[in-house]
C-alpha cells in the first residue's frame, strides 16, 4: 500500500493528495500515489466506514443516471467532477438505456481530464463524448464552452454534481453555483446532487474528522440536511426528495448489494428539476409524472 511514486502510472504526478486519486484509492482502484494513500488512510482511521460511504456515492451515480435517462427521458448529461474513470462510468450506464445520449465530462484537474480522454470512450453505435477542463467555481466558463454550447438547447440537460459540492466552502456560495449552471441550461433540466454529511455520525467520529488538518487533506465541508436542501431551493424536487443517499430509489440498484445504513453512508442525495417550457412537456415528462415532484417542505425526512 505504500509503494513509491516511481512505480505509479506516468499520467499521475506527485504534489500532495489529489481529490480524485484519493477517491480512487478508497474505492479500491489503482490510480493513486503515496500522498493519496496516506490521506485516504488518515480519513479511514478517523471514519472506519469511509469505504462504505464512497461506494454509496458511486452507487447513487449509477441510480441517478439510470433515472435521468430511462425514466426522465433525458438525452444530454453534463458530469462535473468526473474523477478517475471506473467502469461503469456515466456514459456506460446512459448508453445502456439510450445509445443516443450525449455526455460531457468535466473536471478541473488536468491529470483527471487526460485520463478521461484516454479511457472514457463510447462503444460503437453510441453518441460521442465531449471533454471539458473546467472548474465548478466558474459556471460561466462551463456554459460558454463549445462542449456545452453544442448541446441541443431545445431539450433538457441532466447536470450531475456528485460528490463535489462538499469541496466547495460556504464562502464560495455553492447554491449560487448550482443555480448559475441551471440558469444557463434549457427548461426542464435536472440536477443530481450527492453530498457528504456528518448528521448521522456518532460524536466520537465527528470529533475525529474535525481534528484532521485541512492543509494535509484539502478543503472539505460536510453539510447538514438543511444546508443541502438550500442547494436546491426553488427547484422542483423529484420523489423521494432529499434523503440519506442509500435511500434514494434503491429499486434502481442493479448490483444486488444490501443498502448501507445512513450512519455508514454518511451522505444525502437529491434530484431536482427546473420548470419545463410553457410550450409543452419535454421528452420523458410522462415518466417523470409517475413520480411527482415535491416541494422542499414535503420532502421525506429519514
Amino acid at each position: 500500500m505504500t509503494s513509491s511514486n516511481a512505480e505509479q502510472p506516468p499520467y499521475l504526478v506527485p504534489g500532495g493528495p489529489r481529490t480524485a486519486s484519493r477517491y480512487d484509492y478508497l474505492l479500491g482502484g489503482k490510480d493513486h500515489l503515496r500522498d493519496d494513500r496516506a490521506s485516504g488512510e488518515a480519513l479511514a482511521a478517523a471514519f472506519p466506514d469511509i469505504g462504505i460511504a464512497v461506494r454509496e456515492l458511486r452507487r447513487f451515480m449509477h441510480r441517478a443516471v439510470r433515472y435521468l435517462v430511462a425514466e426522465a427521458g433525458i438525452r444530454q448529461l453534463v458530469d462535473i467532477g468526473v474523477g478517475i474513470p471506473k467502469p461503469p462510468n456515466v456514459h456506460d450506464i446512459a448508453h445502456r438505456y439510450a445509445p443516443d445520449t450525449r455526455v460531457v465530462y468535466a473536471d478541473h484537474d488536468p491529470v483527471v481530464m487526460a485520463h478521461a480522454r484516454a479511457l472514457l470512450t463510447p462503444a460503437a453505435g453510441c453518441a460521442p463524448l465531449d471533454y471539458l477542463e473546467a472548474d465548478l467555481r466558474h459556471p460561466d466558463a462551463i456554459l460558454a464552452s463549445p462542449a456545452v454550447r453544442s448541446l441541443d438547447h431545445d431539450q433538457p440537460v441532466g447536470l450531475l454534481i456528485l460528490a463535489v459540492l462538499h469541496f466547495i466552502t460556504d464562502d464560495e456560495h455553492p447554491g449560487n453555483l448550482v443555480r448559475a449552471l441551471l440558469g444557463g441550461l434549457p427548461p426542464g433540466s435536472h440536477v443530481a446532487i450527492s453530498h457528504t454529511t456528518f448528521d448521522p455520525l456518532p460524536a466520537e467520529i465527528r470529533a475525529n474528522l474535525d481534528r484532521l488538518a485541512p492543509g494535509q487533506h484539502g478543503t472539505f465541508q460536510a453539510r447538514t440536511r438543511d444546508q443541502v436542501a438550500a442547494l436546491v431551493d426553488g427547484l422542483d424536487v423529484v420523489a423521494p426528495g432529499l434523503v440519506p443517499i442509500s435511500h434514494w430509489r434503491p429499486d434502481l440498484n442493479t448490483d444486488g448489494d444490501e443498502l448501507a445504513e445512513p450512519a455508514k453512508a454518511a451522505g444525502y442525495a437529491v434530484i431536482a428539476r427546473t420548470p419545463s417550457a410553457a410550450s409543452g412537456p419535454q421528452r420523458g415528462a410522462g415518466a417523470v409524472a409517475a413520480r411527482p415532484a415535491i416541494s422542499p417542505q414535503q420532502q421525506v425526512r429519514q
